[in-house]
């Protein structure tokens, strides 16, 4: 396509974008990408357990972050949910190594703790996102996540790692964790596995490069990467596709990562 992108009409950024999903949401894209860590399992509560602890460490180099996630499945004995079902004190020890940038094992443990208390006292991690969610929109349901996942005593410095979109954050780390399970467009990249959920209440795991990319395009324009920025970007891409509109993250961070666009 010749036409510069932020030249291009509405029906043309669309048919520009729906050929950059073609080309990255396939399976090529999971031997490059954190995904890759829970499509090792095949247990609907191993798969979403592993991404969502993916998901919590996948900031910085992404080498780095497939790495520590393999090393902190290996302290899971790989199998994450008989893991936190059925850990003892002895067995959270092993997690004392584990660290990813800012997220060390005391982060870790807590983390299994509080994994424990989802599935004890709430029906799992599908039942705590569906219970809270609104038509078009999974931000106040991932604010009252947070909060029920720190109803057990808990140390206060782990908070951070959970994202509250209330609080104006764009909550990227949960939000591409979201779209891993719900989603499913038969390519075989993410799961589907949550059928509470629909693809249409998603929201776009916001970041630097799919931010830098949506601003380039038009789809964008406040400058920081924050909760207001993503509720445009997602007002944007729901008028390109309201069934489907987080299928854009695979353009925008396509662009930005493999095209240096």
């Amino acid at each position: 396509m010749n036409v510069k992108p932020e030249k291009l009409n509405p029906q043309d950024l669309k048919d520009f974008l729906d050929s950059k999903v073609l080309e990255y949401n396939n399976p090529t894209f999971i031997d490059s990408d954190p995904i890759q860590i829970p499509h090792q399992f095949s247990l609907k509560e191993d798969i979403e357990i592993s991404g969502f602890l993916t998901a919590t460490i996948a900031w910085g180099n992404r080498k780095s972050i497939i790495n520590n996630a393999n090393r902190l499945m290996e302290f899971l004995d790989n199998s994450p949910f008989d893991f936190v079902m059925h850990h003892t004190e002895t067995d959270l020890e092993k997690l004392q190594p584990f660290v990813h940038r800012t997220f060390n094992s005391d982060d870790a443990i807590q983390f299994i703790k509080s994994l424990k208390h989802m599935y004890t006292a709430h029906n799992g991690l599908e039942a705590t996102f569906a219970k809270h969610a609104e038509k078009d929109s999974l931000q106040h349901a991932i604010s009252k996540f947070k909060t029920t996942f720190f109803e057990v005593e808990h140390l206060q410095r782990t908070q951070k790692h959970v994202s509250d979109p209330l609080k104006n954050s764009a909550a990227k780390r949960i939000n591409m964790f979201l779209r891993w399970m719900v989603r499913n467009d038969k390519t075989g990249v993410d799961f589907g596995i949550w059928k509470s959920l629909s693809p249409a209440q998603l929201s776009c795991p916001l970041d630097v490069h799919s931010g830098n990319v949506a601003r380039k395009l038009e789809l964008l324009k406040r400058k920081q990467n924050d909760g207001k920025a993503l509720y445009e970007l997602d007002t944007a891409l729901r008028t390109l596709d309201p069934s489907d509109p987080v299928k854009y993250d695979f353009a925008l961070f396509g662009l930005g990562v493999f095209e240096n666009f």
